[in-house]
């Protein structure tokens, strides 16, 4: 049977790991218990977090055992790393009700049936330390002038990182010894911009426990312009299809820049790495079948055959000009509200597609915001009835964007 190892890198996931050949052997021989931590941040997971959900399928199928850490601790002190500063601080009402997203979220992909994969929330062990017996035991064992040099805090000390953060790295090492007792697990995974806290946890582990623990990164998903996967104009694309509709993830995927194509096919499905490359290597107007693909399999992977497949024939209908619409977003709104008209701003307020005028003005000034592929080029347009046709209209929010208005 294939190591996992081999297929992660294969595919694009790895960027650094301890004692990489020792690994991948220990991967090739018996199930290792591993563990991915999900601070409680939002009350959705995101795509950027889907590539680790992905890793932890992979893992999970090869025949190694996943431990989902839900920071309900950590999340109350606020991971420093690619900060500039301090994290809002949430309650702990919201970091629990979090948590629970997350956990019912992770459930939808991982099995965690009896034997199968653990779900375990950090806030267990973490709420109720001593200090000082914390700091005696743990904290003797990191030196402070070696954490200022990890990247996650030395980008902070000109603008200012309190003791408070500080504490974030012995908190993750923490979860990691902890997790090496209680579960035998002997793998930490996450996102490169972890790596500092990582190196962190594995080498507490080998201190106290004398034993051989590894730590793995992968790869943030970012697009070839640079900007983070996930990130758009219009916020957060949520793996909850109530804050991003499985079409506005259709529609995300399905624009994805040329250049992303390959990669996000290798990272986001599960097709064959033949297929992947065969797709990724399509030129002018045949990449967009290779687009249509990748949209497909990453809205199903998420959301299931049926809404991707809708989302699917919506996108189809839209760029076709009809008006088989029936998964793009639509709010239905009283006629009475367009008698004597809208402006534009209030609308786009109320359908929640700004937040504020100014964003709104911004937009339509610079040409992104379109009523049935009609730009509108004024921020005093009233949208009255004469502007609905067969009671609808389609507002164009960017390239990507859609929402219907009905009445």
């Amino acid at each position: 049977m294939e190591n996992v190892f081999d297929i992660l890198k294969e595919r694009g996931y790895i960027d650094q790991v301890t004692f990489e050949e020792e690994l991948r052997e220990l991967l090739g021989k018996e199930s290792v218990p591993f563990y991915i931590g999900f601070d409680a941040t939002a009350d959705s997971l995101t795509l950027g977090h889907y590539l680790q959900i992905m890793v932890m399928i992979h893992m999970q199928k090869a025949g190694h055992r996943p431990i989902a850490l839900l920071g309900g601790g950590t999340t109350m002190v606020g991971d420093p790393s690619g900060k500039t500063d301090m994290r809002k601080i949430l309650t702990r009402e919201m970091i629990d009700y979090n948590a629970s997203k997350f956990k019912d979220q992770l459930s939808n992909f991982i099995d965690f049936g009896e034997g199968k994969a653990i779900i375990v929330n950090n806030a267990d062990w973490l709420l109720d330390l001593n200090f000082l017996e914390f700091m005696r035991d743990i904290g003797v064992h990191f030196n402070v002038n070696r954490m200022l040099n990890f990247d996650c805090y030395k980008n902070r000390i000109d603008k200012g990182l309190t003791f408070f953060e500080f504490s974030y790295m012995l908190m993750q090492s923490y979860d990691f010894l902890k997790l090496y007792r209680d579960y035998n697990c002997k793998l930490q995974l996450g996102g490169s911009d972890q790596w500092s806290n990582m190196i962190g946890g594995y080498e507490l582990v080998r201190k106290i426990e004398e034993d051989k623990v590894y730590a793995m990164t992968f790869k943030l998903l970012a697009t070839a312009s640079g900007t983070k996967m996930g990130k758009t104009e219009a916020g957060t694309i949520w793996l909850d299809e109530e804050k991003t509709p499985p079409y506005e993830l259709f529609q995300y995927m399905r624009n994805t820049d040329d250049r992303d194509v390959e990669k996000f096919l290798s990272l986001l499905t599960f097709l064959p790495m033949k297929e992947v490359k065969r797709l990724g290597a399509l030129e002018g107007a045949e990449i967009n079948k290779a687009k249509e693909i990748l949209a497909f399999e990453v809205t199903r992977s998420i959301h299931g055959e049926e809404k991707a497949k809708a989302a699917q024939d919506a996108s189809k209908a839209l760029f076709k000009g009809g008006d088989e619409q029936g998964s793009i977003p639509f709010t239905e709104m009283s006629s009475s509200i367009f008698e004597e008209g809208i402006g534009i701003l209030d609308l786009l307020r109320e359908l929640g597609l700004i937040k504020s005028n100014s964003e709104g003005r911004r937009l339509i000034e610079q040409g992104g915001i379109s009523i049935d592929d009609q730009k509108v080029n004024s921020i005093d347009k009233n949208i009255s009835l004469e502007d609905f046709n067969d009671g609808k209209i389609l507002i164009k929010k960017g390239k990507k964007v859609y929402h219907q208005v009905k009445i």
